[in-house]
């Protein structure tokens, strides 16, 4: 059996209780090693994620020429890198690979579109059907000569790097990636830069090119970038705790019958706190303390403990807060009384998998009512859950969504594909066995 079709069972526990620090924002991650590989100077970013998407950017920025050392243990690792400022780049010998991060790809989609030489980047084979067109679209408004495979643009992707002009763009869906590929390519057009957004998506990229001393401005849902005339100046900091990461444990700790929870560490963009926003809707014990800032961004200490969940409705100017985790509320809605109404989430659909479709009929297989819809779910709570086969289909948050269910499930619950986790949170089996004791 090859090591990724690897599966893993979970049997329920008498408590869960203890301490965890999740790994390093993967958002942040990637956009702190792209940013220092364009700054003079080297940057230390401590606590990187160390998963697989970010692994990839990585790469990809060895192959363009940026000098990047480790240091620091394998779950909690240092990255060193050492910019030569907003022309250090050069032609890599070979074709980029994202593997499976969408978020290299349309990141570096933006910054290769700026620069002097011919570019490709493809990725794996779930990557390659995941949509580039809404990427393609305002590069080629910019002047970049991109394209991509068929008529929907797919992965592998040719760029020739071309002088870009700014552009007023609308966004057409809240979406972080796409805002801050543009936003790269901004960097170095002629001309401003300036982006209406639908509704706010996580704003890491414009934290830290104001961090960096580019000259971004943000007023609402506006955002305007002057062109860099200087090198951006390098940054160090620690990454703070991928609070997507954290949610798994927040909804153990919440659904779970004897739970005590603490998640250290943990950002708490609020950008990003929808997780937080809803389980406090639906009734959940949380706390929310330590609050301090680390390089432009909150972090705190959140405490959970078993809570009794209601459903709610969840949809509109919160979903981008939380598009990431609605595979695990849906868990935590399952266990909930009453219904929970997910809408508004269409974007599910062109993830690592169509997470409308797989969280509804993984989560069924153990009893779950969930009807899905088109850009959501309907999901009747209050049935018990009882361990089955269940498939991650690869996708890294429904591997671990399934293991929180697993938790409160009747009898043993077995995962195939279980290790997709690696994607993100190399470390989450052992930090579910550690706080399961």
């Amino acid at each position: 059996m090859a090591k990724q079709d690897i599966a893993k069972t979970v049997i329920p526990c008498p408590c869960l209780e203890g301490e965890i620090t999740p790994p390093g924002d993967k958002s942040i991650s990637h956009r702190a090693a792209i940013l220092d590989s364009l700054a003079s100077g080297q940057g230390e970013i401590a606590n990187f994620a160390p998963g697989r998407d970010c692994l990839a950017t990585v790469r990809c920025l060895r192959a363009l020429g940026v000098k990047i050392r480790w240091k620091g243990s394998r779950n909690r690792p240092t990255l060193l890198i050492s910019g030569d400022g907003k022309d250090g780049l050069r032609e890599s010998e070979d074709v980029l690979n994202a593997g499976n991060s969408g978020t290299t790809m349309r990141l570096l989609g933006g910054l290769l579109s700026s620069q002097p030489f011919l570019s490709i980047i493809t990725g794996d084979a779930s990557l390659r059907t995941r949509p580039m067109g809404r990427l393609i679209q305002p590069l080629r408004l910019m002047g970049a000569e991109i394209c991509g495979r068929g008529k929907d643009s797919f992965a592998p992707l040719v760029i020739r790097g071309e002088e870009l002009c700014g552009i007023e763009f609308s966004l057409p869906i809240p979406s972080a990636q796409i805002k801050s590929a543009i936003l790269l390519a901004g960097l170095f057009a002629r001309g401003r830069t300036v982006l209406h957004q639908p509704i706010s998506s996580r704003d890491h990229s414009e934290r830290m090119l104001r961090h960096m001393g580019a000259e971004l401005r943000s007023d609402g849902n506006l955002i305007s970038l002057t062109p860099l005339t200087n090198s951006l100046a390098s940054i160090s900091f620690h990454v703070p705790g991928d609070i997507s990461s954290g949610a798994y444990f927040l909804v153990a700790g919440a659904i779970h019958p004897s739970a005590r929870i603490v998640i250290k560490d943990c950002g708490i963009n609020p950008t990003r706190t929808g997780i937080i926003d809803v389980l406090l809707a639906m009734g959940a014990k949380l706390k929310v303390g330590n609050e301090h800032v680390e390089a432009g961004e909150p972090l705190a200490d959140i405490m959970i403990q078993s809570s009794e969940l209601r459903g709610v409705e969840i949809g509109g100017d919160i979903i981008p807060r939380l598009i990431d985790e609605i595979p695990v509320l849906a868990v935590a809605a399952c266990m909930a009384k009453g219904k929970t109404v997910i809408r508004g989430a269409g974007e599910l659909r062109v993830k690592e998998s169509d997470r409308i479709a797989t969280v509804s009929s993984e989560l069924s297989r153990m009893g779950a009512r969930i009807e899905p819809l088109p850009d959501g779910m309907v999901i009747h709570g209050g049935n018990p859950l009882v361990g089955a086969e269940v498939d991650s289909h690869r996708d890294h948050r429904l591997a671990m969504s399934l293991a929180i269910a697993g938790l409160v499930a009747r009898g043993g619950t077995t995962i195939g594909h279980a290790l997709a986790a690696q994607a993100s949170y190399p470390s989450f089996w052992q930090d579910l066995q550690n706080l399961a004791g």
